[in-house]
This record gives structure tokens, sequence and C-alpha cells, in this order.
């Protein structure tokens, strides 16, 4: 019988992202919730909020510190005082240090 012991301590490195990345929500367009998927190399201070065509503040759906991997946040299409927001384009932006990433989604009723 032959035991083979291997070093793992480099497997759990590949599951963590190379680069900060702000998926496409899915679904989009959506009603009522939709899911914004993002990733973290490392661990960081981030910014996650969504914003009307005119730029104002909708909602602020994560401020503060997090773990580096992949995260998902469920954004039920309301504003940051719990009222459902109306059918139309917004936007979603990460920021964490001096990266900002931002894209376009939809909500139809």
């Amino acid at each position: 019988m032959t035991l083979e012991v291997s070093d793992l301590s480099a497997v759990g490195d590949d599951l963590l992202p190379r680069a900060v990345a702000l998926d496409q929500n899915v679904p989009n367009p959506f009603n009522p919730m939709t899911d914004i998927k993002f990733s973290l190399p490392k661990a960081s201070r981030v910014e996650l909020r969504v914003y009307d065509v005119r730029g104002a503040l909708v909602r602020n759906l994560i401020s503060g510190e997090m773990e580096a991997g992949h995260h998902t946040q469920v954004w039920m299409g309301r504003d940051d005082q719990g009222q459902n927001v109306p059918s139309g384009v917004y936007f979603y932006r990460l920021q964490l240090d001096e990266e900002v990433l931002t894209r376009r989604m939809t909500l139809l009723k």
C-alpha cells in the first residue's frame, strides 16, 4: 500500500478571482428582482449602488468590507426607503479603492 500526500495549499488560490469583475445582472430585463454578481481578488471595502438615468442614488446595496471571492447581491427593485421603483433603466456601480465598474439594467413591470 502506498500513501501519497500532495500540497493542496495552492488549490484554494485557484478558486479566487484574479481581477475585480462585475457581471451583467440576471435576469435582465427583470421584474421584480435581479441578481448582481461580482468578484473580488482580495478583501476590500466595497460600495455597490443603484442609480437612475438622471444619476440620482436609488439604493445603497452594499457599503463595507467584503472578503475575497465571488459574491451575489439581490436587488428587489426598491429604493432606500423600501418603495418600489418605476419601470425604467437603472445603473449599478461597484466601487472599491480606485476601481469603479458600472453596468446597465432594465426593470419592466
